[in-house]
C-alpha cells in the first residue's frame, strides 16, 4: 500500500511539474470571468489527467461481439441512449464512469482497427450533423480523422470529402481512414490538403452537410506545454484564431446547398472562438440561420456537464469528475 502511495504521490508531482504555469495564469483570469464559479471544478479536471476518461467508439467494419462482452465486464455501458433526436443502430460507443484508458490499438497495413479511443463528447458535432445515406459532406478540418469515421459509422455518404491543409496531420488522417474503412467505402472518401478558406471558392454548394471542427485553443493539452516560449507564443497567436475561425465558416457556408446544415465545433472553453464566433456568422449572414440542438442535449444530460445560459443552437460541454468529457462547443446552422 505504502508502496501504491508512493508510486501514486510521484505520479502526481510529475503532472503537477508538467502543468504550464503560463498558461494556466492566462485560463484562470479569463475563465474566472467567462465561466464564474464552474471554471473551479473545471480547472480541477483539466490540470489532473488522472481522472480523465476514454470512450470506446465500436467500428462496425471490423465487429467484435467478444469485444463488447468485454467492454460490459470491465463496467462500460452505451454512451448514447436510444431518446436522442439522432442516433443510427450502427453507431456504438462506450464508456464508464471510471478514469482510466482501454488499451489503443496500433495501425496495422491492411487490417482494420476494431476501435477508436476519444473524448465523448467530440461525438456530439456528428450527431448534431444528423448526416443521412447519399447526402454529400465535407469534413472540412478532419484531422486526426475521429469524427470522419464516426460519420462513416453512422451512414454511407454519397460523396465524402474529408480536408486537412497541415501536411503532418493530413498523412495521420489518411492512416486513419485506412486503419477503419474497408475498400469499397475508401473509394468514396477524398481526402485533400486545400485551404479550408479557399473550399468555398474551390466548390461553391457542392455539399448537403459540412462540419467545421475549427483550428482552436485546445485547452487540455495546452495547459500540458513543456515550452514556456511556445506556450507563450500560442497565447499571443490565440487572439487570431476567432478570424481564422470566422473566415472557416463563412468558406464551409459557401460550400454548402442551401438547405444544407452546418456544424461548428471546438476543444475550447473560450467564449471568443465559440458563441463570439456564431455569432459574428449570425449577423453578418443573412442566409444563415440558428438550430434548435437543445433536444439532443436534453438526451445525453445523463453523462454530459453543459453550461447553462447557452443558446438552444449551440451547447459547452465542462469537465466534471466522473463526468470528464470536453471542453467541447457545438452550434447548428442551416443555410437558406
Amino acid at each position: 500500500f505504502l508502496l501504491s502511495l508512493k508510486l501514486e504521490n510521484n505520479t502526481k508531482g510529475k503532472l503537477q511539474k508538467q502543468i504550464c504555469q503560463v498558461v494556466l495564469d492566462h485560463f484562470e483570469k479569463q475563465y474566472t470571468t467567462e465561466l464564474g464559479d464552474k471554471w473551479t471544478s473545471v480547472r480541477d479536471v483539466l490540470t489532473y489527467p488522472l481522472c480523465w476518461q476514454y470512450a470506446i467508439l465500436l467500428n462496425k467494419f471490423s465487429q467484435s461481439t467478444a469485444l463488447e462482452s468485454t467492454l460490459r465486464v470491465k463496467g462500460y455501458h452505451p454512451a448514447f441512449q436510444g431518446s436522442m433526436p439522432y442516433l443510427p443502430a450502427s453507431f456504438k460507443c462506450y464508456i464508464r464512469r471510471n478514469p482510466g484508458r482501454f488499451p489503443a490499438q496500433k495501425h496495422q497495413a491492411g487490417k482494420l482497427k476494431e476501435y477508436y479511443l476519444l473524448n465523448a463528447a467530440s461525438l456530439l458535432p456528428v450527431l448534431a450533423l444528423e448526416v443521412k445515406d447519399g447526402e454529400d459532406v465535407l469534413d472540412l478540418c478532419a484531422a486526426p480523422g475521429g469524427k470522419s469515421v464516426a460519420i462513416l459509422q453512422c451512414v454511407y455518404p454519397g460523396q465524402f470529402h474529408c480536408n486537412e491543409y497541415d501536411d503532418l496531420r493530413s498523412r495521420w488522417l489518411k492512416q486513419t481512414i485506412e486503419s477503419f474503412i474497408p475498400d469499397p467505402l475508401i473509394n468514396l472518401v477524398t481526402v485533400s490538403k486545400l485551404d479550408g478558406r479557399q473550399m468555398g471558392d474551390l466548390k461553391p454548394e457542392l455539399y448537403d452537410k459540412v462540419l467545421v471542427d475549427a483550428p482552436c485553443s485546445n485547452d487540455k493539452s495546452w495547459l500540458f506545454s513543456s515550452d514556456i516560449q511556445q506556450a507563450t507564443l500560442r497565447l499571443i497567436q490565440r487572439k487570431e484564431l476567432p478570424s481564422l475561425q470566422f473566415q472557416l465558416l463563412r468558406s464551409a457556408l459557401k460550400a454548402l446547398r442551401p438547405g444544407g446544415s452546418l456544424v461548428y465545433s471546438t476543444c475550447t472553453l473560450s467564449k471568443a472562438e465559440n458563441s463570439d464566433v456564431i455569432n459574428l456568422i449570425l449577423n453578418s449572414c443573412s442566409n444563415v440561420l440558428p438550430v434548435d440542438i437543445s433536444e439532443m442535449a436534453k438526451a445525453v444530460s445523463q453523462e454530459f456537464t453543459f453550461l447553462s445560459g447557452t443558446q438552444q443552437h449551440e451547447l459547452l460541454v465542462l469537465p466534471e469528475k466522473g463526468r470528464a468529457w470536453g471542453p467541447m462547443y457545438v452550434a447548428k446552422l442551416k443555410k437558406m
